[in-house]
C-alpha cells in the first residue's frame, strides 16, 4: 500500500499529519505530503486509511 497527497487539494489542514505523523510530512506553511516514497508499512495500514477518510479536502489518496 502506498500513500499520497495531492498537492492541488491540500489546504493545510493537517488532519493527516495528526492523525499519522509516521506517514506524512508538513511544510513551513503547513501543507502536508507523503513520507518516506508514500510507503504504508503493514502495521500503519489502519493509520493511513484513516487520514484518507478524514481528510475535509479528499487530497490524501491510497493506491494498493
Amino acid at each position: 500500500m502506498k500513500v499520497r497527497v495531492d498537492p492541488e487539494k491540500c489546504q493545510g489542514h493537517n488532519r493527516c499529519y495528526s492523525l499519522a505523523p509516521e506517514l506524512f510530512v508538513v511544510d513551513d506553511y503547513g501543507y502536508a505530503s507523503e513520507a518516506e516514497d508514500g510507503i504504508v508499512p503493514p502495521e500503519l495500514e489502519e493509520k493511513a486509511k484513516l487520514a484518507e477518510a478524514n481528510c475535509p479536502e479528499h487530497a490524501v489518496i491510497i493506491e494498493d
